[in-house]
Protein backbone atom coordinates (compact mmCIF):
# COMPACT_ATOMS: atom_id res chain seq x y z
CA UNK A 1 0.00 0.00 0.00
CA UNK A 2 1.04 3.26 -0.87
CA UNK A 3 0.90 6.78 1.35
CA UNK A 4 -1.04 9.59 -0.84
CA UNK A 5 1.31 12.15 -1.44
CA UNK A 6 0.82 15.38 1.11
CA UNK A 7 -0.92 17.83 -0.23
CA UNK A 8 -2.25 21.27 1.22
CA UNK A 9 -5.81 22.31 1.09
CA UNK A 10 -7.62 25.43 1.01
CA UNK A 11 -11.52 26.01 1.29
CA UNK A 12 -12.41 29.31 0.70
CA UNK A 13 -15.41 31.34 1.46
CA UNK A 14 -17.42 32.83 -2.05
CA UNK A 15 -16.46 36.06 -1.13
CA UNK A 16 -12.40 35.75 -1.38
CA UNK A 17 -11.57 37.59 -4.63
CA UNK A 18 -9.34 35.92 -7.43
CA UNK A 19 -6.36 37.83 -6.41
CA UNK A 20 -6.24 37.17 -3.11
CA UNK A 21 -6.80 33.70 -3.75
CA UNK A 22 -3.55 33.98 -5.66
CA UNK A 23 -1.53 35.46 -2.64
CA UNK A 24 -3.17 32.69 -0.21
CA UNK A 25 -1.37 29.89 -2.47
CA UNK A 26 1.60 31.71 -3.42
CA UNK A 27 1.78 32.23 0.76
CA UNK A 28 1.52 29.03 1.48
CA UNK A 29 3.70 27.64 -1.28
CA UNK A 30 6.42 30.33 -0.38
CA UNK A 31 6.43 28.83 3.17
CA UNK A 32 6.87 25.14 2.04
CA UNK A 33 3.72 23.84 1.84
CA UNK A 34 3.07 20.58 -0.13
CA UNK A 35 1.30 21.87 -3.74
CA UNK A 36 -2.01 23.39 -2.66
CA UNK A 37 -5.73 22.16 -3.97
CA UNK A 38 -8.48 25.27 -4.08
CA UNK A 39 -12.03 24.54 -3.15
CA UNK A 40 -14.83 27.25 -2.44
CA UNK A 41 -17.58 26.58 0.17
CA UNK A 42 -20.70 25.51 -1.57
CA UNK A 43 -23.22 28.23 -2.78
CA UNK A 44 -25.97 27.15 -0.35
CA UNK A 45 -24.22 27.73 2.45
CA UNK A 46 -24.92 31.17 4.28
CA UNK A 47 -21.64 33.11 5.19
CA UNK A 48 -23.02 33.40 8.53
CA UNK A 49 -23.19 29.28 8.70
CA UNK A 50 -19.05 30.02 8.44
CA UNK A 51 -16.64 31.36 10.97
CA UNK A 52 -13.40 31.18 8.75
CA UNK A 53 -12.82 32.80 5.99
CA UNK A 54 -10.03 30.52 4.88
CA UNK A 55 -10.23 27.00 5.92
CA UNK A 56 -5.87 25.62 5.17
CA UNK A 57 -6.01 22.27 5.92
CA UNK A 58 -2.14 20.71 5.27
CA UNK A 59 0.83 18.78 7.20
CA UNK A 60 0.92 21.41 9.93
CA UNK A 61 4.02 20.69 12.63
CA UNK A 62 6.12 20.57 9.55
CA UNK A 63 4.75 23.69 8.10
CA UNK A 64 4.97 25.56 11.51
CA UNK A 65 8.57 24.28 11.45
CA UNK A 66 9.12 25.97 8.36
CA UNK A 67 7.72 29.12 8.97
CA UNK A 68 10.76 29.64 11.63
CA UNK A 69 13.28 28.78 8.95
CA UNK A 70 15.93 31.94 8.21
CA UNK A 71 15.49 30.99 4.57
CA UNK A 72 11.71 31.23 3.99
CA UNK A 73 12.37 35.01 6.25
CA UNK A 74 9.97 37.38 3.52
CA UNK A 75 8.38 34.48 2.36
CA UNK A 76 6.52 34.49 6.22
CA UNK A 77 6.16 38.29 6.32
CA UNK A 78 4.37 37.57 3.10
CA UNK A 79 1.81 35.12 4.72
CA UNK A 80 1.17 37.58 8.01
CA UNK A 81 0.35 39.72 5.52
CA UNK A 82 -2.26 37.68 3.77
CA UNK A 83 -3.81 36.48 6.68
CA UNK A 84 -4.59 40.15 7.89
CA UNK A 85 -5.50 41.19 4.00
CA UNK A 86 -7.61 37.82 3.81
CA UNK A 87 -9.80 39.00 6.84
CA UNK A 88 -10.63 42.28 6.90
CA UNK A 89 -14.00 43.10 5.82
CA UNK A 90 -13.28 45.83 3.48
CA UNK A 91 -11.05 43.98 1.70
CA UNK A 92 -13.78 41.65 0.31
CA UNK A 93 -16.41 41.92 -1.94
CA UNK A 94 -18.86 41.96 0.38
CA UNK A 95 -17.94 44.78 3.20
CA UNK A 96 -19.59 43.60 6.55
CA UNK A 97 -19.90 44.94 9.81
CA UNK A 98 -17.55 46.67 11.50
CA UNK A 99 -15.36 44.19 14.39
CA UNK A 100 -17.14 41.16 12.04
CA UNK A 101 -13.93 40.09 10.18
CA UNK A 102 -13.27 36.61 10.02
CA UNK A 103 -10.17 34.42 10.76
CA UNK A 104 -7.77 32.03 8.99
CA UNK A 105 -8.09 28.71 10.32
CA UNK A 106 -5.19 26.36 9.75
CA UNK A 107 -6.34 22.56 10.48
CA UNK A 108 -3.74 19.66 10.48
CA UNK A 109 -4.44 17.25 8.24
CA UNK A 110 -3.82 14.00 10.37
CA UNK A 111 -5.33 15.18 13.92
CA UNK A 112 -8.03 17.94 12.59
CA UNK A 113 -6.69 20.29 15.35
CA UNK A 114 -7.17 24.04 14.16
CA UNK A 115 -5.30 26.98 14.62
CA UNK A 116 -7.26 30.19 14.81
CA UNK A 117 -4.89 33.49 13.60
CA UNK A 118 -7.42 36.58 13.98
CA UNK A 119 -6.12 39.19 11.38
CA UNK A 120 -4.76 41.57 14.15
CA UNK A 121 -2.53 38.99 15.95
CA UNK A 122 0.54 41.11 17.35
CA UNK A 123 4.04 39.49 16.03
CA UNK A 124 4.84 37.58 18.97
CA UNK A 125 2.18 35.22 18.16
CA UNK A 126 3.55 34.56 14.88
CA UNK A 127 6.52 33.96 16.54
CA UNK A 128 5.57 31.81 19.25
CA UNK A 129 3.56 30.05 16.50
CA UNK A 130 6.74 29.10 15.08
CA UNK A 131 8.15 26.72 17.98
CA UNK A 132 4.63 25.84 18.81
CA UNK A 133 4.25 21.68 19.52
CA UNK A 134 1.05 20.39 18.47
CA UNK A 135 1.86 17.45 20.18
CA UNK A 136 0.66 19.21 23.69
CA UNK A 137 -2.87 19.41 22.38
CA UNK A 138 -5.51 17.09 22.18
CA UNK A 139 -8.46 19.42 21.36
CA UNK A 140 -8.46 22.29 19.37
CA UNK A 141 -9.14 25.17 18.45
CA UNK A 142 -5.95 26.72 19.76
CA UNK A 143 -6.15 30.92 20.08
CA UNK A 144 -3.60 33.61 20.90
CA UNK A 145 -4.11 34.41 24.37
CA UNK A 146 -2.63 38.25 24.66
CA UNK A 147 -2.54 38.97 28.08
CA UNK A 148 -0.63 35.16 29.06
CA UNK A 149 1.58 35.52 25.89
CA UNK A 150 0.78 31.72 24.29
CA UNK A 151 -1.11 29.65 22.39
CA UNK A 152 -4.33 27.72 24.16
CA UNK A 153 -7.20 25.34 23.76
CA UNK A 154 -9.46 26.22 26.24
CA UNK A 155 -11.40 23.24 25.60
CA UNK A 156 -7.87 21.06 26.84
CA UNK A 157 -7.56 23.12 29.70
CA UNK A 158 -11.17 22.59 30.62
CA UNK A 159 -11.19 18.65 30.21
CA UNK A 160 -7.71 18.98 32.70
Amino acid sequence: MTDAPLRAELLLDREVPEELRRELVAAFEGLGAPPVRVRHTVDHRGAADIPWIVLASLPLQAFLTGLGAEAVKDAYEAFKGVVRRTARPEEVREPRAEGTARPIVLQDASTGLDIVLEPDLPAEAYERLTTLDLAEFAVGPLHYDRDRGRWRSLLDEAAG
